[in-house]
């Protein structure tokens, strides 16, 4: 295959990535774009511009920029109306990113000209898999240069020889090992590696990031409500806020109270298993409090189908297919569902945990003259579940008989 003539990198501004751009111009001699998205990582991008204009690369050809509202609006909104969790457990705050940045790459790709890109994930992992299914699915003709899996800087010592030989600076703090791998963006922040390979042993106090020790946590319960319209939440205590601004605050609320910590043997798509520590403090209260919405507005008929069909979703969306066609069905499917979720939700954080204690809806499918304990003026007759129970039990009966003889 011929060489490629210029490649738009996904770049953090990192040593890993700053490898990279070093290693594709010299590897292909070709023209080297960086692009860095603010995901909400909470990380200052500027650096990352002045280590790529260091490293030879054209201003006109560094794009650095803010997607905080539309990751959120586009991409995470979306998949928590489908209440989804991989394998049960997981918000998949990795995976949701993938897509948006493969997006953006292959558009910046078509701005600049541009007949390839290239990322800094490894072989082993799902990331190579999210990031590239995702850039064929939008441009089929697209070249995707994966250097992990090409190139034999395969130690840490190796990668800092590269370093030094083509003088690319390199931070007291990464000389030595990592204590573990840190993926983050305004979802969550996920841990591995390193330190945690072990899933027998419990993960040290300090990796984790963005939560308080539940067991430091305020001792005082702290009640917050959350408006949806929908199915997307749209205000905290009455306060509108953007998609971003509202995951920030909901984070900023989890965390005190170390909500929404995760310690996960998952298996990857490429077909091992790993151990990751996952915070997701703004997420979790939000699961919560979508699924308390729900359970106000949604037919017992649709809720029990969303419920089957969640497994399905988020599998796809770990897997790295947002952008096929059975996730854009499901997603039709699940919006639909949504016209009549909205209300609001009130939660309790305390130590760990985020519990609904109360919803109402101007939507609610809830009737309390149905369900009262109290005279319920005509509106039940409890006579008729006698004649639906035998019906229903028609079937269990001939069974019954049948097994008797």
């Amino acid at each position: 295959m011929s060489s490629p003539k210029k490649v738009v990198l996904a770049y953090s501004g990192g040593l890993d990535t700053s490898i990279i751009l070093k290693w594709l111009k010299t590897e292909y001699g070709c023209e080297v774009v960086t692009f860095t998205a603010d995901l909400g990582q909470g990380e200052e991008l500027e650096p990352a511009r002045r280590k790529a204009e260091l490293l030879g690369i054209a201003p006109e050809n560094i794009f650095i920029e803010d997607l905080r509202e539309e990751f959120v609006r586009d991409f995470v909104f979306p998949m928590f109306r489908a209440n989804a969790e991989y394998e049960g457990l997981y918000l998949l705050g990795t995976s949701i990113a993938r897509p948006l940045i493969s997006k953006r790459l292959v558009e910046i790709a078509h701005r600049t000209g541009a007949d390839a890109i290239a990322h800094g994930a490894t072989g082993k992992g799902n990331d190579q898999v999210r990031f590239e299914l995702s850039a064929y699915a939008l441009n089929p003709s697209i070249r995707v240069i994966a250097p992990w899996r090409e190139w034999n800087l395969t130690s840490r010592t190796k990668l800092l020889e590269f370093a030094e030989k083509n003088q690319i600076p390199i931070a007291k703090d990464k000389r030595g090992e990592a204590p573990f791998s840190v993926d983050a963006n305004l979802l969550h922040t996920s841990s591995e590696g390193k330190v945690l390979e072990d899933p027998a042993e419990e993960a040290p106090a300090y990796v984790y990031q963005r939560t308080t020790d539940p067991e430091k946590a305020p001792d005082t319960p702290e009640y917050i409500e959350i408006g949806f319209e929908k199915g997307d939440p749209v205000s905290i205590n009455g306060a509108p806020l953007s998609p971003a601004a509202l995951l920030t605050r909901l984070n900023e609320l989890g965390g005190r109270h170390g909500v929404g910590r995760l310690d996960l043997v998952e298996n990857r798509f490429v077909g091992m298993k790993s151990r990751g520590i996952y915070e997701t403090p703004g997420g979790t209260v939000l699961l919560a409090a979508h699924r308390g919405i729900e359970s106000l507005t949604l037919d017992r008929g649709a809720a029990h189908l969303k419920d089957e069909l969640m497994p399905k979703y988020a599998e796809l969306i770990y897997n790295g297919f947002w952008f096929s066609p059975e996730r854009e069905m499901l997603q039709a499917l699940i919006d639909r569902s949504q016209e009549h979720v909205s209300g609001s939700v009130r939660v309790k954080l305390y130590k760990g945990s985020a519990s609904v204690v109360g919803r109402s809806s101007p939507q609610s499918l809830y009737s309390e003259s149905h369900v009262t304990f109290e005279e319920d003026a005509g509106a039940y007759d409890q006579k008729d579940a006698a004649g639906f129970i035998k019906i229903t039990a028609l079937r269990l009966r001939l069974l019954g008989m049948r097994d008797r003889r």
